[in-house]
């Protein structure tokens, strides 16, 4: 008798599913185990298939996490600042630039001077592990991109860190909403006079 109740509860079941009209099906769909393990531990282990994943999306501009930062230390100029490494290096008469992609660091000796063009944001007194400096943050068009012509808002943070009579300006650059607070707090913090 428990047979036939089985059997007779499955053949409602089954002609229930064809009969009901309901196109949408909202059950989860059955697995079949293979010996040794039960339908739930088939369906929750998945053999051979990759499990997806969400991935992470970062704004144009961002700075990985696990970038590794050098001293660049130029002969006769008396300081010292950390730069990404791998960046690709400009020399220029009173410093050197630093770039990738979207972002780059600039470090010159003598008087800051303002772009064209700039839309500043706040100015003011910073304390950093190489001393006081003077922080300008402000926003600008950057150069056009020599292939597409493209320009792109930049963010920048510059500091001008002072020591006898002598002036060090270090500008940061990166697009308007890349999250670079971690790396660039990194090269500021850098910086020393070493001389």
């Amino acid at each position: 008798m428990n047979a036939r109740h089985t059997v007779l509860a499955l053949v409602v079941a089954v002609a229930a599913t064809a009969c009901g009209g309901n196109t949408a099906d909202t059950t989860p769909p059955t697995a079949t185990a293979p010996a040794g393990q039960t339908a739930a531990q088939a369906t929750a282990q998945p053999t051979g298939e990759p499990t997806a994943h969400p991935t992470e999306s970062s704004p144009p501009g961002d700075i990985p996490d696990d970038t590794v930062f050098l001293p660049f230390r130029p002969q006769g100029q008396g300081y010292e600042v950390k730069i990404p490494e791998g960046w690709e290096r400009t020399d220029l008469p009173t410093g050197a630039s630093f770039s990738d992609k979207l972002n780059s660091v600039r470090v010159e000796i003598g008087p800051p001077s303002d772009p064209p063009g700039i839309e500043r944001v706040d100015q003011k007194k910073v304390g950093r592990k190489g001393g006081q400096a003077e922080l300008t943050r402000y926003r600008v068009d950057s150069a056009p991109d020599p292939v597409t012509n493209k320009v792109i808002r930049d963010e920048v943070e510059r500091y001008v860190f002072s020591k006898g009579g002598r002036q060090a300006v270090l500008t940061l650059t990166g697009p308007v909403g890349a999250d670079n607070v971690d790396p660039w707090r990194t090269v500021s913090d850098s910086f020393r006079w070493t001389s």
